[in-house]
């Protein structure tokens, strides 16, 4: 692989650009997925939805994410990571402004189902970006990975701040939730602004060469050799997803204040921010699921502890260790990836780790929902998404690096 100038941005300028493309996952994870949490008992509440249905709503984002990963590839190919990213930042936006003006569920369905193939598309675009912007950056290139994805932070922490401020001031009106979900889209506005300087700034990718034909044929046969990894993060799709879904129902059930609750998915933002720092020499010494694993077992223990004691300190540990921990997961299938295949398998590589995330995020939501329904309520839906996050953390321990490295 050759690389030029202007492929070596300095450190401070790939730290700009990392976090201005970090605002692809606010936007993606961190606004348009996390921020129906928040929104969920209220919206429960006035439209009279069973646990089940409320989980179907990011059940329904997390089908149109996985479609969306699924046509991300050929996207690319066609129209380049930087208009894919642009297009579904702007359209994310649109269709969660969108979710303000319905209130029959099939429509609610509808509205999440399309913002999640627009989340899709940036957060695939814009993680492709970030590989190729640490790659250019050497050493820092798991840094910046964890500045790309700890933007969900940010996206979380607006939407702690955000959200219940909206609420209270809408409490008289009717379907007052409608007034966050505007909110949030302007939000995600401000946030696309940000995304488009740094699509401008970039450096050019390097060019590649692609011996043999192994851009196709050669990288099918190494993500089937992933094999432990993708099984792992699928577990982890549909762990994970059942805490961030309903645990601030779950707080609201034990008591908790709205100011607690802002404060608790506020620290929960900041810990994803500062998790790209924390994490990032792991990223960089392992090549293979020894990350995955290890983070997939403290994000169980995250999970398990607002269930065992419902005090105020335990739901906030809970919440930083949980916020410090779950995109470093993300992050680790992305280094997985950039240190076993070559640059230019990464778009592929990071397209079937997205596949399998999507797909454990459809099963998740409805999932804990439904077991939410029965006996032991919300407690016991997070004690199995506790098991889930355990059982992925076992399979990604058998992850082994590639023989060859690249």
């Amino acid at each position: 692989m050759s690389t030029t100038s202007a492929l070596s941005p300095s450190a401070p300028t790939a730290l700009r650009l990392a976090f201005a493309l970090s605002m692809g996952a606010a936007v993606s994870l961190g606004i348009t997925r996390f921020s129906y949490a928040l929104l969920l008992p209220p919206m429960r509440a006035d439209l009279g939805w069973s646990y089940a249905l409320a989980g179907g709503m990011n059940t329904a984002n997390a089908v149109g994410y996985l479609l969306g990963a699924l046509v991300t590839p050929a996207l690319m190919r066609r129209f380049g990571a930087t208009r894919l990213l642009m297009v579904g930042a702007v359209l994310a936006s649109v269709f969660m402004a969108g979710s303000g003006f319905v209130t029959a569920a099939p429509a609610l369905l509808l509205q999440r189902l399309l913002a999640g193939i627009a989340s899709a598309w940036v957060f695939v675009a814009g993680g492709l970006m970030a590989a190729r912007l640490g790659e250019a950056a050497g050493s820092r290139g798991g840094l910046l990975l964890g500045i790309y994805y700890g933007g969900t932070g940010f996206g979380i922490l607006l939407s702690a701040l955000l959200v219940p401020q909206v609420l209270g001031a809408a409490a008289d009106r009717p379907h007052g939730w409608a007034w966050a979900w505007w909110a949030l889209a302007l939000a995600s506005v401000a946030a696309t602004w940000l995304l488009g300087w740094a699509a401008r700034a970039m450096p050019a990718p390097a060019a590649v060469a692609s011996p043999g034909g192994a851009g196709t044929a050669g990288g099918a046969v190494a993500l089937r050799r992933f094999g432990w990894a993708l099984a792992g993060y699928a577990l982890f799709g549909v762990g994970y997803i059942g805490y961030m879904t309903f645990v601030i129902a779950l707080l609201r059930e034990q008591g908790a204040s709205t100011a607690f609750v802002t404060l608790f998915y506020a620290l929960l933002g900041i810990a994803c921010i500062a998790s790209s720092r924390l994490w990032a020499g792991l990223l960089d010494r392992y090549r293979g699921g020894q990350p995955q694993a290890l983070l997939n077992g403290l994000l169980g223990i995250a999970t398990l502890l607002p269930v065992l004691n419902a005090s105020a300190g335990v739901a906030l540990v809970s919440g930083l260790l949980f916020g410090a921990v779950f995109l470093s997961v993300v992050a680790s299938t992305t280094a997985l990836v950039r240190h076993n295949l070559p640059s230019v398998q990464w778009a592929q590589g990071i397209s079937a780790f997205t596949i399998v995330f999507a797909l454990g995020q459809i099963v998740g939501p409805t999932a804990t929902g439904w077991i939410s329904d029965g006996p032991g309520g919300l407690a016991r839906g997070l004690v199995a998404s506790a098991v889930v996050l355990w059982a992925g953390a076992l399979l990604a321990s058998r992850q082994r690096a590639l023989r060859q490295a690249v």
